[in-house]
């Protein structure tokens, strides 16, 4: 491959959260971040503005617009016209923003447990009433919707339902009947849709993203999307995300929202997202060709390794839900393996009180750095002695 995706930089001298929120000894498995350098095209572009040494305030957002436009027609058959894009510093912000348009102090947001953290708490944060309707998971550890309690989980005073798409952290890239049914359930209630698609590039073969606001013009009409080329790209920390709002006045209620409170996306972040978007499609395909590998990798090692840990494989993201409810591990397996195996994942229990007993471990880094993470896991398990289960 022309992408060295084997190598790993040194990571601990570059202000990363990632790296330094642990000790030393401990291999960070945990926050969405990926260790992989971001595409020679990012790099170069990012040079070339750097090298210009003036870094005044900027107005030339109309490039990436106009690639945000042509990547959803290219993608996904979606149009989109420009006005319909509003750029964003993230899509957590973007998510907060639609809780406090969408909705009064005393009305309703929904979300589908377990789920990543900002979201789950995302109603809370703008004084809003929180809402759950679980994810229902079957034996072989794969997470579907239970449409009565989805139902529900809607009552007068539901105004925005936040859909996780690709989900956060269970792997489920939705079926399109999937999303046609919560977005009818949606807009027979009256709810609007604000749906996180961040992890939409980083989908597995044999499954496909679908934008739920390009399933038909009411649905559009009736939904906040958020993107960004942040996690495909690993360019988090340059803040460049956006919004695709298709009915005018959904929209003119989001940008009111923002008066005072969120600023336009860095000169930094546009240069990064724009050559990303129209140069890294190489890359990204040979990124997604080493991750499924990795995915495999990490199956085959739980299978047979890691005794009463269990994993379905994820859909889409770089992130994998581990089972470890019948491992036999003494209170929170997060805690366990940090303390026995000086390896950082995140608690399940962040993501709704459906985690408990899960960890959520990211596999975006070089095969080796999870290869060694993985074994020890392993030794730690021993430590229970338990020791390997053959027919697992």
């Amino acid at each position: 491959m022309p992408y060295d995706f084997d190598f790993l930089p040194n990571r601990r001298g570059s202000d990363s959260m990632k790296w330094l929120e642990y000790g030393e000894d401990v291999l960070p498995m945990w926050v969405a971040d990926m260790d992989f350098i971001s595409p020679p095209a990012v790099l170069r572009a990012l040079q070339e503005r750097v090298a210009h040494g003036v870094f005044g305030y900027g107005i030339k957002t109309q490039p990436l617009v106009e690639a945000v436009v042509e990547r959803m027609q290219r993608l996904y058959r979606w149009q989109v016209m420009p006005e319909d894009v509003v750029l964003l510093p993230g899509v957590i912000p973007g998510f907060h923003l639609a809780c406090l348009s969408i909705c009064d102090e005393k009305q309703g947001v929904l979300v589908q447990t377990p789920v990543y953290t900002p979201i789950l708490h995302a109603a809370q944060t703008t004084h809003r009433l929180p809402q759950e309707a679980p994810l229902t998971i079957d034996a072989q550890g794969y997470y579907g919707i239970d449409w009565d309690t989805f139902e529900k989980a809607i009552g007068k005073e539901t105004r925005l339902f936040i859909l996780s798409n690709p989900h956060n952290p269970v792997g489920r890239v939705f079926h399109q009947d999937e999303l046609l049914h919560m977005a009818e359930i949606c807009l027979n209630k009256g709810v609007v849709i604000c749906s996180d698609e961040i992890h939409c590039d980083l989908i597995y073969p044999g499954h496909a993203h679908i934008p739920i606001a390009s399933l038909d013009r009411e649905i559009a009409q009736n939904s906040i999307t958020l993107m960004s080329p942040s996690k495909t790209y690993n360019l988090a920390g340059l803040k460049c995300s956006y919004a695709i709002i298709q009915n005018p006045e959904l929209r003119k209620k989001y940008l009111g929202a923002t008066h005072g409170l969120i600023s336009s996306v860095n000169l930094l972040g546009l240069t990064a997202g724009l050559a990303a978007y129209k140069e890294g499609d190489d890359w990204l395909a040979e990124l997604l060709m080493y991750l499924t590998n990795n995915r495999e990798v990490l199956g085959q090692f739980i299978q047979s390794n890691l005794p009463g840990i269990s994993m379905y494989n994820p859909e889409g993201t770089y992130l994998a839900w581990l089972d470890c409810r019948n491992a036999g591990i003494p209170g929170n397996a997060g805690e366990f393996f940090l303390k026995n195996a000086r390896v950082a994942l995140n608690d399940g229990r962040l993501y709704g009180k459906e985690g408990e007993g899960f960890v959520r471990l990211n596999y975006g880094c070089p095969q080796a750095m999870l290869r060694q993470a993985l074994e020890r896991m392993e030794k730690a398990i021993m430590i229970l002695g338990i020791g390997k289960n053959e027919n697992r």
